[in-house]
């Protein structure tokens, strides 16, 4: 079975509270401890001790980030979390430096990442219906999807070596809801993509 840490990136303001992310969690949460997994999990909106923060993911065979899309990105209080986590890890916990040497020029920028065995996963709510996306037609996207509006954190988790699962987002959350359908699709993708997982953690 394998360690899993899930992360609540939420951040609340007046018009959005966290429920729903909170309610994707917990669906997460039941179905992942009822197929066996050790769970860790973290809330940026509460305080957090980097070390402890780095410890888990270094303990982690699985990391889940759960987020609002925020100013088409992830909230102001995740992104402090992956600045202050993930640089304090660069001690050579995480990564040992850039991955450059001056002995051997061949070695790339980025090939410094210790998580070779750390999946991850991002778990989107937006407000942009789906069909803003994946479609040039579409003036603001212009045929990006969320993975593309999201670039900087997957290459941010790729210079550490973490290699990426299928990302899961419900969108149009906010004027067109569909919560029910929403999470079936996404009890059904963490089935298929980490529930399953029979591997032992070796960590």
């Amino acid at each position: 079975m394998a360690n899993i840490l899930i992360v609540n990136g939420h951040y609340p303001f007046p018009s959005s509270t966290g429920a729903l992310n909170a309610a994707f969690i917990e669906r997460a949460c039941k179905l992942l401890s009822e197929n066996g997994h050790d769970l860790r999990t973290t809330r940026v909106v509460d305080d957090w001790e980097i070390d402890t923060e780095i410890n888990h993911h270094l303990w982690a065979d699985v990391a889940l980030y759960q987020f609002p899309l925020n100013s088409m990105s992830v909230p102001w209080r995740l992104k402090q979390y992956l600045d202050e986590v993930f640089t304090f890890g660069m001690d050579g916990r995480l990564a040992k430096g850039d991955g450059r040497s001056r002995k051997d020029p061949s070695k790339q920028y980025g090939s410094g990442g210790k998580l070779t065995k750390l999946r991850y996963m991002l778990s989107v709510t937006a407000n942009a219906p789906s069909v803003a996306f994946n479609d040039p037609a579409q003036t603001l996207f212009a045929g990006r999807s969320v993975d593309d509006l999201l670039a900087p954190i997957h290459i941010n988790f790729a210079f550490f070596a973490m290699t990426p699962l299928p990302s899961f987002i419900a969108h149009d959350v906010s004027k067109n809801p569909q919560v029910d359908s929403d999470f079936r699709r996404f009890e059904a993708h963490l089935l298929t993509h980490i529930a399953g997982d029979q591997e032992t953690s070796e960590k």
